[in-house]
C-alpha cells in the first residue's frame, strides 16, 4: 500500500497541485530575515569573516615592477615550485602583499624584462592562478584587497611559513 500526501487531510483544500512551489516561496521568504545578517557574513565584505579565513593579517606594501625587478624575475622563476606549495598551503603565518602598479594593464603592463619572463613562463603563471583561486586562504587574502587572480604575476614563500604576493595591480582606494 502506498501513500501520497492528502492536503485535505490536515486541512488544506487547495484546488491544484500547484501550491507546493507557492508554499515552499513562503517559507523561504519568512526565513530570510533571520538567515540574512548571518549569509552577509560569509562574504569577504566583512573584514571579521576575511580574517577568520585567512587565519593571519595580511600586510600590503607598493613598489614599482621595475625597481624590484631581479627579486620578481626570480620568483616568476620560481613559479611552478612556488604552484605545489600553494596547492598544499593550509595555514601561513604571515601574508605580504605586493602591489606593483606600474605593471597594472592600466599602466600599460609590465615593464619589459618582467614582461618577457611573463610571456616565458606564461602556462606556468596560468597554473599558479588557478592554484590560487582553489586555495581559500590566498584567494581571500588578495580578493580582499580587490585584486583578480589574472593580477598576480608570482608568489614567493620564504623560511618563516609566509608568502610575498605580487600583484600587477593598484591598491584598492
Amino acid at each position: 500500500m502506498t501513500t501520497t500526501l492528502d492536503p485535505t487531510a490536515v486541512g488544506l483544500t487547495l484546488p491544484d497541485k500547484r501550491w507546493l512551489p507557492a508554499f515552499a516561496a513562503a517559507i523561504m521568504l519568512s526565513v530570510m530575515p533571520a538567515a540574512g545578517p548571518v549569509l552577509a557574513q560569509q562574504g569577504t565584505d566583512n573584514q571579521q569573516a576575511v580574517d577568520a579565513i585567512i587565519g593571519t593579517e595580511v600586510q600590503e606594501e607598493e613598489t614599482q615592477a621595475a625597481t624590484d625587478a631581479v627579486r620578481l624575475i626570480a620568483a616568476i622563476d620560481k613559479t611552478a615550485e612556488n604552484t605545489a606549495i600553494v596547492r598544499k598551503t593550509s595555514n601561513l603565518a604571515k601574508v605580504d602583499i605586493v602591489f606593483l602598479p606600474d605593471a597594472a594593464r592600466t599602466e600599460g603592463g609590465p615593464p619589459p624584462e618582467i614582461e618577457a619572463k611573463v610571456k616565458e613562463r606564461e602556462a606556468e603563471i596560468a597554473e599558479l592562478r588557478k592554484e590560487i583561486e582553489g586555495n581559500a586562504m590566498l584567494f581571500h587574502a588578495i580578493d580582499s584587497r580587490q585584486i583578480l587572480p589574472q593580477d598576480v604575476l608570482a608568489v614567493e614563500f620564504d623560511d618563516a611559513n609566509g608568502v610575498v604576493i605580487f600583484a600587477a595591480a593598484k591598491p584598492a582606494g
